[in-house]
């Protein structure tokens, strides 16, 4: 999961900096939350899948399909 975060992060050109804005937090609680070193709030968590337009499952590692399930839904709909 952490990996994920991190790597969705990089992908996009964000800094910590800005991911610990969009939660509230500041950047030394993102990096940790980042790292593993503190457990993601479900608040936060929900926060992120919101920003990257993704699931919380995507998020966690449950899934490797980064939609969201409507989104999902809507693709299978269309094959």
């Amino acid at each position: 999961m952490y990996r994920r975060l991190r790597d969705l992060r990089e992908d996009r050109g964000l800094n910590q900096t800005a991911l610990a804005g969009v939660l509230h937090v500041s950047q030394a609680t993102y990096s940790r939350y980042e790292s593993g070193a503190l457990d993601i709030p479900s608040t936060a968590l929900i926060a992120l899948a919101r920003f990257y337009r993704t699931s919380t499952d995507y998020l966690l590692g449950l899934t490797d399909d980064p939609l969201p399930p409507a989104a999902s839904k809507t693709k299978q709909d269309a094959l």
